[in-house]
């Protein structure tokens, strides 16, 4: 199929992982682009090149690194197929431990309409959760029971919605539960633990990730803000070979806006 147009969505389809994304009696649900091209794709071609690099530093010969989208996002998925060859994951969306089936790896709202998220799956982080919910102490089944798993998040449904998010980061963040707020893409630059880690950086006006991983001796900086529409027309054409009178040609056929 390497001539046939795809997209994110379609990688992540064939390599079986957009299946099982998504909640019990649901469609599959598209994790942005995140697992295809960015995951899959650009991060395993960077492992690729660098693995290259190393290789070729100490036999001194080349090699064609062959990083396909639908083949990273396969690897992505190792795990997963792990559990379920070993029969531990089930092909029903929103019955497993991860994808939304388990009561303790799930998202809740709180009473204003916003959401928190809880990853307890460990018996201590488990615990933990039980006791800063309020919920130690009542008779309830076993962590790991699959039949009691439905019945347990509409316990914990319930509970969250009788606070805000923020009185509920006032109780669980920092903790052992595994807690965290669900942030908005406006809100997360604002959060104390980003705002101390420089996990954002503003650039001429335009907050953005800051690069990662990060070097302590060759430290990586944000170049530049996102480009607009038709910013770099001219550098880009240019750069291609084309002159100042093709670009006239451009600009005056409309191929190009005037401003380019």
């Amino acid at each position: 199929m390497a001539l046939a147009a795809g997209h994110d969505i379609n990688y992540i389809a064939l390599a079986g992982a957009l299946y099982a994304i998504g909640r019990k009696g649901e469609a599959p649900v598209p994790p942005l682009n995140l697992i295809g091209d960015f995951g899959g794709g650009a991060l395993y071609l960077a492992l690729g090149v660098v693995a290259g690099l190393l290789e070729a530093h100490k036999s001194g010969k080349g090699q064609v690194i062959d990083a396909a989208m639908v083949d990273g996002a396969a690897s992505l998925m190792t795990a997963i197929y792990g559990m379920h060859g070993s029969g531990f994951w089930s092909d029903q969306r929103g019955e497993n431990v991860l994808d939304t089936g388990a009561h303790y790896y799930e998202v809740y709202e709180t009473s204003d309409g916003k959401h928190v998220a809880i990853g307890s799956i460990e018996t201590k982080f488990y615990q933990e959760l039980l006791e800063l919910s309020g919920l130690k102490g009542e008779e309830l089944a076993p962590q790991n029971d699959r039949k009691a798993w439905p019945k347990m998040k509409e316990r914990l449904k319930a509970l969250f919605r009788t606070k805000t998010r923020d009185e509920w980061c006032r109780i669980m963040e920092g903790s052992d539960v595994c807690f965290a707020p669900v942030l908005s893409m406006a809100e997360a630059p604002h959060h104390p633990h980003n705002q101390h880690r420089g996990t954002f950086v503003e650039r001429d006006g335009v907050v953005q990730p800051a690069p990662a991983p990060r070097f302590s001796r060759t430290p990586s900086a944000i170049q530049r803000p996102p480009a607009r529409t038709g910013e770099h027309t001219q550098e880009a054409l240019r750069d291609w070979g084309f002159s100042p009178s093709d670009l006239e040609k451009l600009r005056t056929s409309g191929a190009i806006s005037p401003g380019s």
